[in-house]
C-alpha cells in the first residue's frame, strides 16, 4: 500500500498535463508578443522531435513559430525513427536554444557546413527575459581553415620521405594520413613486384607481356600517387589549395608553337592545333602537329563519354572524380621517311579527387588510363606480317587544381605515359627495354575567354610547347 500513493499522483499529474496540452486555451506562454499552447511548446522540444515538423507548416501571428496541428505532431510521435536534434531554418535570425555539449557549449545551426565559431563568449540575455547561450558552433559554407604550414614536414618528406611515403604527414601531426599513404606505397610496391617477378620467368614473353606490364605500371602509378601525395600534403598549406572548376567552356581553341628535339629526325617546328568541345556527357576532341618546313604531320582526334561523374560542364557540382571511356583515331605521315601509320584506340580513363584520401590533399587529384591501339604501316614494297601493330596504353599522373573561383580556372599535372610512338617516343631502359616518356603539362584559363596551355615531355626525344586558348560560351 506505501507504494500505491507515488503510482496514483504519477496518473493524475499525466491526466493534468495532457488536459493542459489539448485543452485550446489552456496553458499558454508568451512568445515575442504571441501565445503558444503548452502542445506547440511541446513540439517543438527536442524530446519530441520537433525537428521532424514540416517547414512549411503556417507561422502564428505575432510569433517566430510554427502552428503545428494535433494530427501532425500524432503522426510524428508514432513513427519509430531517430530523432534528430532541431534546427534552425537558414532564414531565421538570432541564437537557437539547442541541447549543450560537454562544457555547456550548445549547437547553433544555420543553412550550410558545420564550422566552429572564434570565441567562447558569456551568456546573452533574451528578449524573453530568460538566458539563452551565444551559439559555439555555426553552419556556414565557408570551408575549414588548411593546417598551418611548417618546415619540419617538408624536409622529412623528401629525406626520407621520398622512400618512406607518409613520413611528411606523420611529421605534421597528421597520423590518420600517413597510415593511408604507407598503404598505397605498400600496395603499389606489391603490385610491382607481382608483375616483374613473372616478366623476368617468362622471359617478357609476347603472349604475357600485355597484362603484366598492366599490373607494373598500376604499382607504379600507386607509389608514384603517395610519393607526390606525400609532397602535396605539406606544401598546399603554404601555397594554398585550388578548386574544381565550377564550370568549363562548351568549346575551345587553342593555337601555339611546338618543339621536337630528336637525334634521329630533322623535323623540329610545329604548328600546334587544338580544339575541344563540351556536350553535356560527351566531349569531343581533335589535335594536329603540323611541320611546314618537312611535311611531318600528326592528327589526332575522337571522342570520350563519361560514364560515372560530373560532366565538365558542371564540374562544381562534384568534386572532380570521373570516369571516361575514350575512342580516338590516329593518323601520322612521315613524308622524309616515306612511310605513314594510322589506326584506332580504345581506353579508359579515370581521374580521382584526392581529398576523399585524406581533407590534407584537397586540391589535388589522381589520374590513370589503360587501353589498346591497333596501327598498320603503309610505305613502298610489298605488304609483311609486320605491317600491323598492337600496343598496349598506359598513362597516370598527380596534378592540382588552379584558381579559387573567377574566370581564372585551369590544372596542371606530372604525368607518365607508356606509348611509344608520337613525336617524342620512349627511353630506352638499362634492360634493352623500352618504357614510355614523362611530361608536365598544364592549361589555364585567365579570363572568361583567353588563356594559355603548356606541355614539355621528356623520351626518345624532348618536346616543349607553348599554346593560347580561346573559350567559346560558358560563364561570361
Amino acid at each position: 500500500m506505501g507504494q500505491a500513493r507515488p503510482v496514483r499522483n504519477g496518473a493524475a499529474t499525466f491526466a493534468v498535463a495532457l488536459g493542459l496540452m489539448l485543452a485550446p486555451g489552456s496553458a499558454r506562454a508568451q512568445d515575442d508578443g504571441g501565445w503558444l499552447s503548452a502542445f506547440q511548446l511541446l513540439a517543438s522540444s527536442p524530446e519530441l522531435g520537433g525537428s521532424d515538423v514540416p517547414r512549411d507548416i503556417p507561422v502564428r501571428k505575432g510569433s517566430r513559430a510554427s502552428v503545428v496541428p494535433p494530427e501532425v505532431m500524432a503522426r510524428v510521435l508514432k513513427e519509430p525513427v531517430p530523432r534528430p536534434v532541431p534546427t534552425a531554418s537558414a532564414d531565421e535570425s538570432g541564437p537557437v536554444v539547442a541541447p549543450e555539449r560537454s562544457g555547456g557549449v550548445p549547437v547553433y545551426a544555420e543553412a550550410g557546413e558545420l564550422q566552429r565559431s572564434g570565441s567562447l563568449e558569456e551568456d546573452v540575455p533574451s528578449r524573453s527575459g530568460g538566458r539563452v547561450s551565444e551559439p559555439r558552433v555555426r553552419l556556414t559554407q565557408d570551408e575549414a581553415p588548411l593546417p598551418p604550414f611548417k618546415a619540419l614536414p617538408v624536409v622529412v618528406a623528401v629525406v626520407p620521405g621520398l622512400l618512406l611515403h607518409g613520413a611528411g604527414a606523420w611529421a605534421a601531426g597528421d597520423t590518420a594520413t600517413a597510415k593511408q599513404l604507407f598503404t598505397v606505397e605498400a600496395v603499389g610496391l606489391g603490385l610491382i613486384g607481382a608483375g616483374l617477378v613473372p616478366i623476368a620467368l617468362t622471359g617478357a614473353s609476347r603472349r604475357t607481356i600485355g597484362p603484366l606490364y598492366a599490373v607494373t605500371l598500376t604499382g607504379a602509378g600507386l607509389f608514384s600517387m603517395s610519393m607526390l601525395a606525400n609532397l602535396y600534403g605539406v606544401i598546399s598549406p603554404g601555397l594554398g589549395q585550388g578548386k574544381v572548376p565550377s564550370t568549363l567552356p562548351p568549346l575551345e581553341f587553342d593555337l601555339g608553337y611546338q618543339r621536337v628535339s630528336d637525334a634521329t629526325a630533322d623535323y623540329r617546328n610545329f604548328f600546334a592545333l587544338g580544339v575541344v568541345a563540351r556536350l553535356e556527357a560527351v566531349q569531343l576532341e581533335a589535335t594536329a602537329r603540323l611541320a611546314p618546313d618537312e611535311g611531318n604531320t600528326w592528327i589526332r582526334a575522337g571522342a570520350a563519354y563519361r560514364l560515372w561523374g560530373a560532366p565538365e560542364q558542371a564540374l562544381g557540382s562534384g568534386d572532380g572524380t570521373a570516369l571516361d571511356v575514350e575512342g580516338f583515331a590516329t593518323y601520322h605521315r612521315y613524308p622524309t621517311e616515306g612511310f605513314t601509320v594510322g589506326g584506332g584506340e580504345l581506353s579508359l580513363r579515370g581521374r580521382y579527387a584526392m581529398s576523399r584520401l585524406s581533407p590534407r590533399m584537397a586540391g589535388s587529384f589522381a589520374e590513370g588510363s589503360v587501353g589498346l591501339s591497333y596501327q598498320g604501316y603503309v610505305y613502298p614494297g610489298p605488304v609483311a606480317d609486320d605491317n600491323l601493330h598492337g600496343q598496349l596504353l598506359y598513362t597516370f599522373g598527380y596534378g592540382v587544381w588552379l584558381g579559387r573561383g573567377g574566370p581564372f580556372r585551369g590544372e596542371a599535372m606530372l604525368y607518365y605515359d607508356h606509348r611509344k610512338d608520337g613525336l617524342v617516343g620512349g627511353l630506352r631502359g638499362r634492360g634493352g627495354g623500352i618504357v614510355g616518356s614523362f611530361g608536365l603539362r598544364g592549361r589555364v584559363l585567365l579570363t572568361d575567354h583567353w588563356g594559355v596551355s603548356a606541355e614539355a615531355q621528356a623520351g626518345g626525344a624532348l618536346m616543349g610547347r607553348l599554346s593560347l586558348v580561346y573559350a567559346v560560351g560558358g560563364d561570361t
